[in-house]
């Protein structure tokens, strides 16, 4: 067929039928004077954008449909599209873009007035209106990659030297030639794809528009960035709904591109494919930089506690101390000793930083190198030095934890105990039953955070005010984003085979996966299996009311309050007298003495009241002050609490206490 059309528009949809209306009446009013044709691919989407595209556009004689019946990859998708394309000219699009009312016909004025020009890409903005910085780009070259992965163009973005994979250096506000457009946004000549081909149908999603503009400039075209007209593209709304790990297919591209392109000798290779290995692993390190940063400051005070101590004693007692050749084994074997130990007591997360669990490890650790020393004299600490060392370390390894999470707020972390994050697998009105029962349960918290459907043409939808945030084909993905820590499945909904599959897919995400049968009347769990309705509480067996509990809660609550009226009560007491001011710290130290009196508990219910339920002694705190929610009242908590109750809580509950008071005095 012969060209007989100004533009044929090829947009490649998946699952984001909302952007693509918008996108399509954009269009309607950018191309005015121009004839065209739209060719939508449709790429298997499951969120119902076949069925509206039929049912919205079917009478537009512009508008071309190819529905794929499985995900054929961006470049493979866009090739069929230009298979059918008559324009003079080709505009690829994506479908989560919106179009400028000029844009069209001044990139159309472009092209007509600049016969060099093979292919063009116009400004792109992020939604909130700064310069997307793959609109423009150069080829990752070993310079310009290097640069790109040690940070050098983000540290120097004005220096042309260091700033050119994004070009950073270059006003965004002129038009010029560069190596690479956005795939986004490409407009070309028909007789320029007649010429190169269509996209590289081994890059199935990123790469493959570096790879046309490479080809294209190969073939003696020139590949411009045009600054007189914008859109808006509102970037990864595909890759939200999808199960693609897009990080990991990125870096495949990069390196695909590299192999094609740019292996001229060996060395180059090698640079290109360090720099990309590189650029993986940073971003891999990045969202771990807490769990690094925790055990290199634990190693270094380790160490600089282990070497002070050893000096004291060796002052002391006028023992010579180790020989100097021995120094790496002496100080570092027992540092990280102490890691391993911390790593396994679940003190490096990623996300928080745990005070307590740093002090278990202490504890563990402590006990773990005395023992050490009856097996390895030769290099063995004396018991002086250990007990100085590890006295100095329950000071500094939890010093430093609690100056950054009270005043620079790192490492804060909700409770996951007191509320989970959850997620119900089925939208139907068995999911949605299930998630107003989890709600208003007694004896557990949960944060509903959404549904999870089956199909993509249900997300976004609100159901009796619970949002379904995503599908079990993404749902890894949301568990990760959303930090969820329990997965509740509707066997009613699914079947044990879909469970199984999202249930393997998931296995590293430190998530616990419970199944609830169809009279709603059980909710099984890896660990335990507990009633979904709220049973006399009477009959409910509580932690706090077991025999052993009460004798370990009474002695810890007795030798505690000993130490802070010996060491810590006198001096409270003489602030409040001088100054006649009580903050909530000073209210906290100055009713301890209730505690030994046993009228009260260092941790427990608000009030201890309850006539139905032993639920343990008055607290000075609980977890009705740490969480402070209007949303659950405190009889709730209180029943947590007791349901729930261990030395190791009271403990957590104690130090969450300690935080809150000292933050609300910052």
């Amino acid at each position: 067929m012969g060209i007989d059309l100004d533009l044929s528009i090829i947009i490649v949809n998946y699952n984001v039928k909302e952007f693509l209306q918008n996108l399509l009446h954009s269009i309607n009013k950018s191309a005015r004077g121009i004839s065209y044709e739209i060719i939508i691919v449709d790429n298997a989407s499951d969120d119902g954008s076949v069925e509206f595209i039929k049912e919205k556009f079917f009478s537009t004689p512009e508008i071309k449909l190819i529905v794929n019946s499985t995900n054929a990859g961006f470049g493979k998708a866009n090739n069929q599209g230009l298979a059918q394309a008559n324009g003079k000219y080709i505009l690829l699009l994506n479908p989560d873009t919106l179009l400028g009312e000029d844009t069209i016909q001044k990139m159309f004025k472009f092209f007509e007035s600049t016969p060099e020009a093979g292919i063009a890409g116009c400004k792109i903005l992020n939604p909130d209106g700064t310069l997307q910085l793959a609109c423009r780009r150069s080829f990752p070259g070993p310079w310009t990659s290097f640069c790109k992965v040690t940070g050098l163009s983000s540290i120097f973005p004005k220096s042309k030297i260091f700033a050119r994979y994004n070009l950073t250096y270059l006003d965004e506000n002129q038009t010029y030639e560069v190596d690479a457009i956005s795939g986004s946004f490409m407009m070309m000549r028909k007789e320029v794809y007649e010429k190169v081909g269509g996209f590289d149908e081994d890059f199935f999603m990123y790469g493959e528009d570096l790879d046309l503009c490479y080809r294209i400039q190969k073939a003696g075209y020139k590949v411009f960035y045009v600054h007189s007209t914008q859109i808006i593209h509102y970037k990864g709304e595909s890759t939200k709904r999808s199960s693609l790990d897009e990080t990991k297919i990125f870096y495949e591209a990069m390196n695909l591109f590299v192999k094609k392109h740019l292996s001229s000798s060996f060395l180059v290779e090698l640079i290109l494919h360090s720099a990309i290995s590189f650029r993986k692993f940073f971003a891999w390190l990045g969202r771990r930089k807490l769990i690094f940063l925790s055990a290199i400051l634990d190693f270094i005070i380790f160490n600089l506690s282990l070497y002070f101590s050893n000096k004291i004693y060796v002052k002391i007692s006028g023992w010579h101390g180790f020989p100097f050749y021995s120094y790496p084994i002496i100080f570092t074997i027992p540092a990280l000793l102490h890691l391993f130990v911390a790593s396994l007591s679940g003190v490096y997360k990623k996300d928080s930083l745990s005070v307590l669990k740093n002090l278990a490890a202490i504890f563990i650790s402590f006990i773990l190198l005395s023992a050490s020393t009856f097996f390895f004299k030769q290099y063995a600490y004396s018991r002086a030095t250990v007990l100085i060392t590890y006295s100095i370390l329950i000071f500094s390894l939890s010093f430093w934890r609690v100056i950054l999470k009270v005043f620079f707020k790192v490492g804060l972390n909700k409770d996951e105990l007191t509320n989970k994050r959850t997620i119900i697998v089925g939208s139907n009105s068995h999911a949605v039953y299930l998630a107003e029962k989890l709600k208003t349960k007694q004896t557990d918290l949960h944060s509903i955070s959404g549904l999870i459907a089956q199909s993509n043409k249900e997300v976004g939808k609100i159901v009796n005010g619970f949002e379904i945030i995503g599908t079990i084909d993404n749902i890894r993905k949301v568990i990760s984003e959303r930090k969820i820590r329990e997965v509740i499945f509707s066997s009613e909904e699914l079947t044990y085979n879909q469970m199984m599959a999202i249930v393997s897919s998931c296995q590293n995400e430190n998530v616990e996966f419970k199944i609830v049968g169809n009279n709603l009347d059980f909710l099984v769990g890896k660990t335990s299996v507990s009633l979904l309705d709220d049973m006399p509480l009477i009959e409910i067996n509580y932690n706090i009311s077991q025999p052993i509990m009460k004798l370990l809660k009474s002695s810890f609550d007795f030798v505690l309050a000993s130490i802070v009226l010996i060491f810590i009560f006198p001096f409270i007491y003489l602030i409040v007298k001088v100054t006649k001011k009580q903050s909530e710290f000073n209210k906290f130290i100055l009713n301890v003495p209730h505690i030994i009196t046993r009228k009260m508990s260092f941790v427990g219910p608000k009030h201890a009241d309850n006539k139905n339920l032993y639920l343990g002694k008055q607290g000075l705190t609980g977890f009705w002050y740490i969480e402070n929610k209007d949303s659950i009242d405190s009889d709730k908590l209180d029943i947590m609490y007791a349901k729930n109750q261990s030395i190791w809580l009271d403990l957590e509950i104690l130090g969450k206490t300690l935080n809150k008071m000292w933050g609300n005095r910052a």
